[in-house]
């Protein structure tokens, strides 16, 4: 088959949309080589696929102005799409090119969460009407929509009126790296790069209001709990109030904020950490608590939105505005050995979930079944 992707984010986000869209490619490349893959970018940052030798790139032409690259992808993309001819088109963030189902080419669409639907307040209101008018289109012009999970899928249901029989269930699968055991000597170099003690708590993602950290800060150290915290992401303005917290309260010592940390570190900033506490507002999948688990931290997360879904009996759950029982949580895990030996256990069960292969296998076999190669 020859498949064509809207990879923008593949190129130019480092997490979230950004980690999908190329664990997806690595591992359409690396388990089903025989199919052609057609990358639709605006433009390309750094040339992250260019040791895949079934991926084409395909980029706006010279003479278009890069501030017109958002209307190529948008607008003109369907056009290139119809000279291509490919048997399917993916477009793996939450959009569709406009005029995508007039090119009688199979379209399908991952639609990863309504975020911007539940919790308006955390977006301008111009955003959500962008957002909103985006994924409506998507859903109506797909001819299949793929969601990260059964929230998402019953947020579809709920918010844009979506047939759940259109709405498949595809979990996303994760790197590789994340299986890999490594060795001391690999992980001690990792903590000496950061300057990080040999244990500690860990967030990683975005940090943003959504995700909570400042509520994780406060519960450790209201909670008298004697550990480092590191938080691994990208800063927004949170990020700020994070800050803040810390110079009022005096903990520059005990709070370590990494931003820019390459994936490839990752896996050993899992391995070493006590344990990971995930307590996020709201998520379409949760991507770090499996990527946590497969790396044998055990995992606290929320009891909201998708993570229970996600994590199953692998992690423990709380409400993520209840501090006292994340208190009690962090506490119970970081003080009983063979409570946390028994959850990285657990845990690792449960991540071999989402090992990529499977989760290509399953996707390669929805392709399939929407164009009919079965």
């Amino acid at each position: 088959m020859k498949i064509a992707f809207d990879a923008k984010r593949a190129y130019l986000n480092k997490a979230g949309l950004g980690n999908y869209s190329r664990n997806t490619l690595v591992g359409l490349n690396k388990y089903y080589p025989q199919h052609q893959y057609l990358l639709f970018t605006p433009k390309v940052r750094r040339d992250i696929f260019k040791e895949y030798p079934f991926f084409k790139t395909v980029t706006p032409a010279p003479w278009i102005p890069g501030f017109l690259s958002p209307l190529w992808r948008s607008w003109f993309l369907s056009g290139i799409v119809r000279k291509e001819k490919p048997d399917l088109f993916h477009g793996l963030s939450n959009e569709l090119p406009s005029g995508i189902h007039k090119t009688g080419v199979k379209a399908v669409v991952t639609i990863h969460d309504l975020i911007f639907l539940n919790f308006p307040g955390l977006y301008k209101a111009i955003d959500r009407r962008i957002y909103f008018e985006k994924v409506k289109y998507a859903c109506q012009a797909a001819d299949r929509i793929i969601a990260t999970s059964r929230q998402t899928r019953n947020d579809l249901v709920y918010h844009l009126g979506a047939d759940p029989e259109r709405v498949e269930v595809l979990y996303q699968g994760i790197s590789e790296r994340f299986f890999l055991s490594h060795y001391a000597e690999d992980t001690g170099n990792v903590l000496k790069r950061y300057w990080l003690p040999s244990s500690y708590v860990l967030t990683v993602g975005t940090i943003e209001e959504r995700k909570n950290q400042l509520g994780v800060l406060q519960a450790l150290h209201r909670g008298k709990i004697d550990l480092p915290y590191v938080i691994v992401g990208k800063p927004t303005p949170y990020a700020d109030k994070i800050q803040a917290y810390i110079e009022k309260h005096g903990l520059r010592e005990k709070v370590f904020i990494l931003n820019n940390v390459p994936d490839f570190d990752l896996p050993a900033l899992y391995q070493k950490a006590t344990c990971l506490v995930y307590l996020s507002h709201y998520e379409g999948f949760g991507l770090p608590i499996i990527e946590a688990m497969a790396s044998g931290c055990p995992v606290i997360t929320s009891s909201v939105s998708s993570l229970p879904e996600i994590g199953e009996e692998a992690a423990l759950y709380c409400n993520p505005h209840d501090e006292e029982a994340i208190i009690h949580l962090i506490a119970k895990v970081t003080g009983n050995a063979a409570l946390a030996t028994d959850m990285s256990q657990k845990g690792k069960k449960r991540a071999r979930m989402f090992h990529p292969e499977g989760r290509t296998n399953e996707l390669m076999a929805f392709y399939q079944k929407v164009t009919g190669h079965e």
